[in-house]
């Protein structure tokens, strides 16, 4: 703990430069449950169902499960879900303790539906929700079989690995590793009776004698060491984990964050994957190491359509995958009841494994890919829509030096026509490491560096992390440690770690008081020199911690309720960030959408802000892997995400800078960022060819902020990310199931970064509708693309393949300017691009930018449609919003006959205006220029 603070940040830079040990981090063969879990694949399922204590309370459905070697009760609770859902939870029928059930992941206890008995038999039972999705439970050996409207599509336990630890006293200890306790903190944890599982029942469930006396001597079962930490465990093993196998389905995807492929792959013969949220600098590629954030979901896509499972536990969780060969998993019994089905094909299986707390299970339906998106974001929410500054062009640096040095980054900006809406300040911009405080000399004058922002549409971003230092003279410590705010150690007085303050505390965000302390925090007359226009970074907040097992907390440490860190590991992060999204909701009156970014997540994590992929390095293989974390992310529920442009760690050679602006610009999080060891690399700084490239780079993106826009919206209301596989929009193309090289923004673009050093041509992969060919058009020359499949598409140094698919109509504003904030009126260009029928369709949302007015109905949200020569602007519902701006160019795209006259009739006038047009026969291209069509009313126009 005396370890000077020059000498800690020299070891962490040096770590940075030489970039991941893995030899800091668990394997599962050092992880004593993981490895106890996976010798199950060797063993007979030692579980059975009695089917004869089921008992049906309208929504739900009670079970007992039994251990039978160690005649262990559990109960079973299965719940019918609106929407095609099934929950199940297991616990222990009657255990010594209460087991953590996560809270605050589920936007709201979700909706129930009625459950039906439809077959009950001696060896199974078949519950439902309709006739089509039910549900089999097999007594013996134990399993849950799903349907829905293509089959049989997931089994629960059908190799019988499901492994349930039950809570148990010990006999002895041994005296060289004394126990440690705290009688306050383990006396809030009351033993779980009966009644309080089975809240629905009629009558108690019938006793069950529980063996507590088995004591296992197996290492790992009561203490665990790595490296130089202890870990006690005076509740002894609590680990569950069960296979689940999902036939018909050759892909499955999830469970973020990892630095792999978008499609999972079989790890048998090496580690699982692992959910556990850790401080990794500059991460090993295509590895299933554990990273920032976890998200323990996964969606299942076969060749029909897709289910998904959300495995709702904040412990260390391992995910193993099986590639199946076929055969072994269907039943003589579930042959029978599914009607005869034969053995399953080649198919996924994934096996979960959690350290601590509740069984507690979402099974999600589908029937398609969209459906199990909105079953699983009706469930942990959506992404608000962002103010429009958010998702433009952000510029960060660890760290820019001082005030001066944020006004020559913004002024350079400007002299070299770089559009840019945010400047980011890291941990330098503190009063020696104390958040929610200004360096006194470095940043003396913050609110009139504000000011010189604000006045140009600019905002500010600055870091507030949860590592507290430990300094009498600093206000947040002396509030926490006089409120006992701080996680505990094991004998109850406050945790003392290490992170880049020095010695640090951590608050305990589990508990109410403190995530009320921290909103208040943000107030503008408690965090002085901050105005509206300052918004906030939450990292470290895994947590990190340098002096602990594998740079996080020790996870026999205590929080609120009694709980151990090892209970609550992974969510601990979403807390801090919803803290301080409350706390920005409160410091703007509940008007303005607060930002926030974080780095550390979990499941419902998306509806406070952003995250990005983390301490990346300017590698060209990091920006490849870019591209499936964030669609890995999307997938997962977190929508608004992406990699720092350039690379954090390292200097990015010139080539490499260029292309990832490039795809930066087509992800949904578009920042730049860099270590404070690498050269300066803002894009003003380099040769006029390098940045009239990252210029134009960077003005696609605004170009296309309407498009965007409109794409976040329409995730708060739906649940589907703005970034998408292809498969998502074409389920049935088999083709696109692994690729993740090439992706879509919303529907109607497709975007094929450039990833490979001194590429002149890159091969891009085009979807196709099986019942129409699908044209796509080069955004920028117009050429047409026909025919599913690969083409080889020819790249200069200025362009990366993007193609317009035709059917769509895209709204853009084309006017250079310096922020988003200076474009809110400025006119727009709609780029129709015709399908084979000559038809296109597409959306445009408009409100102002910034509030929650858009809540009550201020805003537009309209339609654009075009076919037999009419091109129409309609309201898709009631909302309205006074908008200035209007349409000064139309772009149609295919059009194979040149039009004689084109007349304008706008909404509550008689006149139709004749307009002015250009057309290109050879390219069939028909531009229309001015004519100005007003945005807040419905028009159309009519070509002859």
């Amino acid at each position: 703990m005396r370890l000077n603070r020059n000498c800690l940040f020299f070891i962490l830079s040096f770590c940075y430069v030489k970039g991941v040990d893995k030899g800091n981090f668990k394997s599962c063969e050092q992880s004593s449950f993981c490895k106890r879990h996976r010798a199950t694949r060797e063993t007979p399922s030692a579980y059975i169902a009695d089917l004869k204590s089921l008992s049906l309370h309208k929504e739900r459905a009670f079970i007992d499960v039994i251990n039978v070697e160690a005649n262990i009760p559990l109960t079973l609770e299965i719940i019918a879900l609106h929407n095609y859902a099934f929950r199940i939870k297991i616990q222990e029928k009657n255990g010594l303790r209460k087991r953590y059930q996560v809270e605050n992941a589920l936007v709201r206890e979700p909706e129930t539906a009625p459950i039906i008995l439809l077959e009950k038999k001696d060896d199974h039972i078949v519950l439902g929700l309709d006739a089509v999705n039910r549900m089999v439970i097999q007594g013996n050996p134990f399993r849950l079989d799903l349907f829905n409207k293509d089959g049989h599509v997931i089994t629960m336990n059908g190799r019988g690995m499901f492994k349930f630890e039950h809570y148990r006293t010990r006999k002895t200890l041994p005296e060289e590793i004394p126990m440690e306790h705290n009688p306050e903190t383990d006396s809030q944890i009351e033993p779980l009776d009966a009644e309080e599982v089975q809240q629905t029942s009629e009558e108690p469930p019938a006793e069950v004698p529980v063996n507590n006396d088995a004591e296992e001597t197996e290492p790992g079962m009561w203490e665990e060491d790595y490296k130089s930490h202890h870990d006690s465990k005076p509740y002894g093993p609590s680990s569950f984990g069960v296979d689940l196998s999902f036939p018909g389905s050759n892909h499955v995807y999830g469970i973020p964050e990892h630095a792999d492929s978008l499609a999972l792959r079989d790890t048998l013969n090496g580690d699982p994957y692992r959910l556990y949220n850790l401080d990794v600098f500059e991460y090993e590629l295509w590895s299933p190491m554990a990273l920032y954030g976890a998200i323990p979901f996964v969606m299942a896509k076969g060749k029909e359509g897709a289910v998904g499972v959300y495995w709702q536990n904040a412990a260390e969780t391992w995910v193993d995958v099986r590639d199946v060969p076929g055969g072994g998993v269907v039943s003589s019994l579930m042959k029978l009841v599914s009607g005869g089905a034969s053995e399953p094909g080649p198919h996924k299986e994934v096996h979960f494994i959690s350290e601590s707390g509740l069984m507690d299970v979402f099974f999600l339906l589908g029937p398609g890919p969209k459906d199990v998106l909105q079953q699983y974001t009706g469930l942990t929410g959506v992404t608000p829509l962002p103010q429009m500054f958010a998702i433009a062009y952000h510029q960060c640096r660890w760290n820019y030096n001082d005030q001066e040095d944020v006004q020559f980054v913004h002024e350079n900006f400007d002299k070299e026509d770089m559009p840019l809406d945010v400047i980011w300040l890291d941990i330098e911009h503190t009063d020696n490491k104390k958040y929610f405080t200004w360096d006194p000399i470095k940043f003396s004058d913050s609110l009139g560096m504000m000011k010189n922002l604000s006045d140009k549409g600019r905002k500010l971003v600055t870091i507030v992390d949860p590592h507290i230092k430990r300094d009498s003279n600093y206000f947040i410590h002396k509030d926490c440690e006089a409120n006992g705010f701080y996680i505990k150690d094991t004998n109850g007085k406050d945790f003392e770690g290490w992170c880049w303050p020095g010695s640090s505390s951590y608050p305990d965000f589990f508990n109410p008081a403190v995530r009320e302390y921290w909103k208040e925090q943000y107030a503008f007359d408690k965090y002085h020199g901050t105005t509206k226009d300052v918004y906030i970074w939450n990292d470290m907040n895994e947590p990190s911690v340098f002096n602990g097992p594998e740079v996080t907390m020790h996870k026999d440490k205590l929080h609120h309720g009694g709980w151990e860190h090892r209970d609550v590991h992974n969510i601990y992060g979403m807390l801090v960030v919803d803290s301080t999204f409350q706390g920005l909701m409160a410091r703007g009156e509940n008007k303005l959408r607060p930002f926030i970014l974080s780095r550390s997540f979990f499941a419902g994590s998306q509806r406070y802000g952003a995250i990005w992929t983390g301490d990346n390095g300017a590698e060209w293989g990091h920006l490849q892997v870019s591209i499936p974390m964030v669609l890995s992310l999307s997938i997962a529920g977190m929508a608004f995400t992406g990699g720092d442009v350039g690379g954090f760690f390292k200097n990015p050679e010139t080539d490499l800078l260029i292309r990832w602006y490039q795809a930066g610009a087509y992800q949904p999080f578009f920042r730049a960022h860099a270590h404070e060891q690498t050269r300066r690399r803002e894009p003003y700084l380099y040769d006029e060819t390098t940045k009239d490239i990252i210029r134009q780079a960077i003005r696609q993106r605004y170009a296309l902020l309407p498009y965007w826009y409109t794409l976040f919206y329409e995730n708060e209301k739906t649940g589907i990310p703005p970034m998408r596989p292809l498969w998502l929009e074409y389920p049935k193309d088999s083709d696109t199931f692994a690729l993740d090289d090439v992706y879509l923004l919303g529907d109607s673009l497709l975007v094929r970064p450039v990833t490979e050093s001194k590429a002149t041509s890159v091969k891009v992969y085009f979807p196709s509708d099986e019942s129409a060919m699908t044209i796509w058009y080069d955004v920028e020359t117009y050429e047409t693309f026909t025919g599913r499949g690969y083409k080889s598409i020819e790249v200069d140094m200025y362009k990366i393949p993007v193609f317009q698919r035709g059917g769509s109509i895209i709204p853009k504003k084309l006017r250079p300017r310096r922020s988003s904030v200076l474009m809110q009126h400025d006119p727009y260009t709609l780029v129709v691009a015709l399908d084979e029928e000559g038809k296109a369709s597409g959306t445009l949302y408009i409100d102002d930018g910034e509030s929650f007015d858009y809540r009550e109905g201020k805003y537009v949200y309209g339609h654009l449609d075009y076919q037999r020569g009419k091109l129409s602007f309609r309201f898709l519902d009631a909302g309205r919003y006074s908008d200035a701006s209007w349409v000064e160019r139309i772009i149609v795209a295919g059009l194979r006959l040149k039009p004689h006259k084109i007349f304008a009739q706008i909404q509550g006038t008689k006149d139709h205006v004749e307009l002015d047009f250009k057309y290109e026969a050879k390219m069939h291209i028909l531009t229309i220029r001015k004519p100005k069509l007003p945005m807040n009313y419905e028009w159309h126009l009519q070509f002859y």
